[in-house]
């Protein structure tokens, strides 16, 4: 296709050499299918405030650090420069988090840089090529979804241990390749320490995740791994080997939801031991 204007200077520079197609607009970026010396990856091109619907972005931009007083004064200001200057920091949280987390055993897609409003990273695929699908977009078996659950409050638990909370986790920000879900979609993720409203931000994406499994697995409606997380972090006693029960100030003790989450606590300590394979196998 058409190279679009956004991605011409990448081009001009070599890191692009080819725009394969558009894969989807969403409300802060159109993303783009690219050929990069051979390897096929995907073009993030963020867009402008003034274009861009995410609500309520002032929310997930509390307690972000700014260095320089000067570009913290041209942001309060409004000027120009300053809109310019909260576009990096809007856009360098997603690069920021998204490495931080690759490194915290959370899968997200690599990245490769980001040049002029453009990231780039790993095209995530599914076992046939194609490109995953969105777990919104996926039937479970209750097996499936009773494993993929755990993993992901695992990926959320160690999210959390780095400070990180998504802001806007859903079925909709979570892609699902041959391995299991892949974390998608990181610019509004906030400072779990620094973030008045994260706390909230929290519970609603584990809530947002234990909807969308519990259609397959009603019985984890009833897990409080939120709320338990949070108190966790609170108390400064949350770390990734911590494991996680699911249960909160007694709520939820028959024993068909113990055993579930007993079956819960296993897959997320099979979690660990293979993260700890991967660490093992790329000398980490």
């Amino acid at each position: 296709m058409k190279a679009p204007k956004s991605l011409l200077p990448l081009i001009d520079e070599g890191l692009i050499d080819e725009v394969i197609s558009r894969l989807m607009s969403g409300k802060e970026a159109d993303i783009y299918i690219v050929n990069c010396a051979g390897q096929i990856r995907c073009a993030k091109v963020y867009k402008d405030a003034v274009k861009r619907s995410f609500k309520n972005a002032a929310q997930y931009q509390e307690g972000r650090k700014v260095r320089s007083g000067r570009r913290a004064r041209a942001m309060e200001k409004n000027s120009a420069y300053g809109r310019k200057q909260q576009e990096e920091i809007w856009q360098n949280a997603e690069v920021d988090a998204l490495a931080r987390l690759y490194r915290a055993g959370v899968r997200v897609p690599e990245t490769f840089g980001c040049i002029d409003g453009v990231l780039l990273m790993e095209l995530v695929v599914d076992d046939e090529g194609d490109v995953a699908p969105r777990l919104g977009d996926v039937l479970l078996t209750e097996e499936q979804a009773l494993e993929d659950y755990a993993v992901m409050m695992h990926y959320i638990k160690l999210m959390l241990c780095e400070g990180i909370v998504h802001g806007d986790l859903s079925e909709f920000n979570v892609l699902v390749d041959e391995y299991g879900p892949v974390v998608i979609d990181l610019p509004q993720a906030v400072d779990a320490s620094a973030n008045n409203s994260a706390r909230s931000m929290l519970l609603r994406d584990v809530n947002n995740m234990t909807r969308y499994y519990s259609q397959f697995a009603p019985v984890l409606s009833l897990s409080r791994f939120g709320e338990e997380m949070w108190a966790l972090y609170e108390e400064g006693e949350l770390k990734p080997e911590t494991e996680l029960t699911g249960l909160y100030d007694g709520d939820a003790d028959s024993a068909d939801v113990d055993s579930v989450l007993e079956e819960i606590k296993a897959v997320m300590q099979e979690e660990r031991e293979r993260q700890e394979r991967l660490k093992e196998a790329e000398g980490i």
